[in-house]
């Protein structure tokens, strides 16, 4: 493939399908960070990491926490680098080192300073620290599309940070105006 990619879904939402086959994206709702034809980066939103709260992972990194952003589940953000840190933030905060600007209402930092100042009350007025995300190779995620495996919705920010982990695949889906129970696991064919 050469060329721009017919297809950008950078700053938008995928929502699994029933019966995608890769149980650690069941119900998964992923932010696509990038999309180009050399591949696509995301992090799964609403999947919080059954043992770690921040204030965990800052005492593991040995950054002292004074805000109650210490209580906040960190994010299984997918399967690669699973050690590797990221934020998904409100554009309200741009790092002093490095912050990808996604579409107008989003902005992704992997740089540890953002998890200082979120740890002293300085960092985005709203923010999702994960651990790990989702990479797909050049016309992966294009094909797993194609085979059902992903619907798309635009991602907003009441959404993205505004709906409960437990909520955000089903309202994701609804704002594509989906009944969940109305899916199937199988593609279409004409």
């Amino acid at each position: 493939m050469t060329g721009a990619s017919t297809l950008d879904l950078t700053g938008q939402l995928l929502v699994a399908m029933p019966g995608m086959g890769d149980p650690r994206f069941d119900r998964s709702v992923v932010f696509v960070c990038a999309h180009s034809d050399d591949g696509a980066m995301g992090l799964i939103v609403n999947k919080p990491a059954a043992d770690m709260v921040l204030g965990e992972l800052l005492d593991q990194i040995e950054i002292a926490c004074t805000s109650p952003a210490r209580r906040d589940p960190v994010h299984f953000g997918g399967p690669v680098e699973t050690s590797r840190g990221f934020v998904l933030h409100s554009t309200d905060y741009t790092s002093r080192l490095q912050t990808l600007k996604v579409g107008t209402a989003f902005g992704m930092t992997a740089t540890q300073d953002v998890l200082e100042d979120i740890a002293i009350g300085d960092g985005p007025e709203r923010a999702l620290v994960m651990l790990g995300y989702a990479g797909w190779g050049p016309g992966q995620l294009e094909a797993e599309i194609t085979r059902n495996g992903w619907l798309t919705v635009a991602a907003t920010p009441q959404l993205v940070f505004g709906t409960g982990n437990t909520s955000k695949w089903m309202k994701a889906l609804n704002a594509l105006g989906i009944d969940p129970l109305g899916l199937s696991a199988e593609a279409g064919r004409a």
